[in-house]
């Protein structure tokens, strides 16, 4: 969906400027939102994508005036209600109530190291060959869809060539709305900067995206 995360391309938010010897957690609080986003997600009650899209999907300015976990608190929350987890005013009072969905899975503490080295594969088998290859031209999908999706708005009715074909892959855009499960063949896509900045742009610039196979046309 189109919204505030979605900000590469954008003018205006000043330079990136990276904190010198960032720590990886700067309070004790973000270390339990990851911890607990984890457990969450473990449940089995909504994928990836899923969660992905209830960030997204915070009011633009929520989204923009919070850290990012804030993001990941707020988004969780949502979830958690909308899934039967919680309830509003469980949430509002801070006091557990007594009628809750059950989850599907429990991650218990000595399964988190096992858990986190496996990761979640998203790879699957093709039920057809790839449509292209390495070296041809494309170019991506215009649209404004209501739904979660991750093909970057800067990168959209942008003509680029195939770099790498990644494999077969969960498709990310009916994912995170409990649709049944769909794959579709992934690709790497190099864009020039002009392509996608304008005559202005570096020359020697290049941009590579991951593009599922439906957001990309022949060129």
């Amino acid at each position: 969906m189109n919204s505030a995360h979605d900000l590469g391309g954008q003018m205006g938010f000043g330079p990136v400027v990276p904190e010198k010897d960032e720590p990886i957690f700067h309070a004790d609080w973000e270390k339990k939102v990851l911890a607990i986003n984890v457990a969450a997600g473990a449940m089995g009650a909504w994928t990836i994508d899923g969660i992905r899209h209830a960030r997204e999907s915070l009011p633009p300015a929520q989204y923009l005036s919070s850290s990012y976990y804030q993001i990941w608190l707020a988004a969780l929350d949502k979830v958690l209600v909308q899934h039967g987890f919680l309830s509003k005013e469980e949430l509002a009072s801070g006091v557990a109530g007594t009628a809750r969905r059950e989850p599907k899975r429990v991650l218990k503490g000595e399964e988190v190291p096992t858990v986190l080295r496996r990761g979640f594969p998203y790879e699957r088998e093709a039920a057809a060959p790839a449509r292209f290859k390495v070296g041809d031209t494309v170019r991506t999908i215009v649209m404004h869809p209501q739904h979660h999706t991750r093909l970057p708005r800067y990168a959209r009715g942008k003509q680029g060539v195939i770099e790498r074909v990644t494999g077969c892959h969960v498709f990310p855009d009916t994912g995170a709305h409990g649709a049944p499960e769909t794959a579709q063949w992934l690709y790497t896509v190099v864009f020039t900067g002009p392509e996608l900045w304008g005559r202005d742009a570096d020359p020697t610039s290049t941009v590579s995206i991951e593009a599922w196979e439906s957001y990309l046309e022949p060129a």
